[in-house]
């Protein structure tokens, strides 16, 4: 009887549907593998429903996210690899990922995650509005649940590029504007591929 899938779980934010555009782009690229299937979850929304229906913009992104599960702890625990997606604010994830992650202190002690990769990707403003010290700063918690840190390596030759983009060492990212009016672009979205292509790959590998 053969081995059921790997599933990596790409858990994100997204107020102006950018950051869910890399996410999907993560889970595309997560189903390039071979025996692994993308799972697509957002954390809890924080702000009031209310403030969302008076915004048609969000409200818009909103509805078109209805399709997609909210994130539960056990989505963590039964993942065999995760990736974090969100929007930067003053370079530090945003609230409502940092309290998902701050109600997984279950998960710490009992340490349901220890051993399962890890990735992250986010979205900015401004091309040094704070994507490498999100990046790093969300893979903190990581490290204290015993995660395995897995970046973006310079075999990703669009690393090298000199033209204005995303994309670092770290992690997949995407400059969005002060608007959030620039979507991610196609070399954006191709290191969010290859973002989710390398967590499957070593969690393929770990099961190995």
């Amino acid at each position: 009887m053969p081995d059921r899938d790997l599933n990596i779980l790409i858990v994100f934010y997204s107020m102006y549907g950018n950051t869910a555009r890399l996410a999907r782009a993560v889970a595309e690229g997560v189903g390039e593998i071979e025996g692994v299937k993308p799972v697509l979850r957002q954390v809890p929304e924080l702000i009031p429903q209310h403030i969302i229906d008076s915004n048609p913009r969000i409200k818009a992104v909103k509805d078109s996210l209805r399709d997609i599960p909210v994130a539960s702890a056990n989505d963590l625990a039964e993942a065999d690899g995760i990736i974090f997606g969100t929007p930067t604010r003053f370079g530090n994830m945003c609230s409502q990922m940092k309290q998902f992650i701050d109600q997984t202190g279950s998960l710490w002690l009992e340490g349901k995650l220890e051993g399962k990769p890890a990735g992250v990707f986010t979205c900015t403003s401004t091309l040094h509005g704070g994507q490498e010290t999100t990046i790093i700063s969300t893979m903190i918690p990581l490290l204290h649940h015993g995660m395995i840190i897995v970046g973006v390596p310079y075999s990703e030759s669009r690393l090298l590029d000199m033209d204005f983009g995303g994309g670092s060492p770290y992690g997949a990212s995407a400059v969005v504007g002060p608007e959030s009016e620039r979507p991610p672009t196609e070399r954006d979205l191709a290191i969010a591929r290859t973002l989710g292509r390398r967590v499957a790959e070593v969690a393929k590998k770990l099961r190995s």
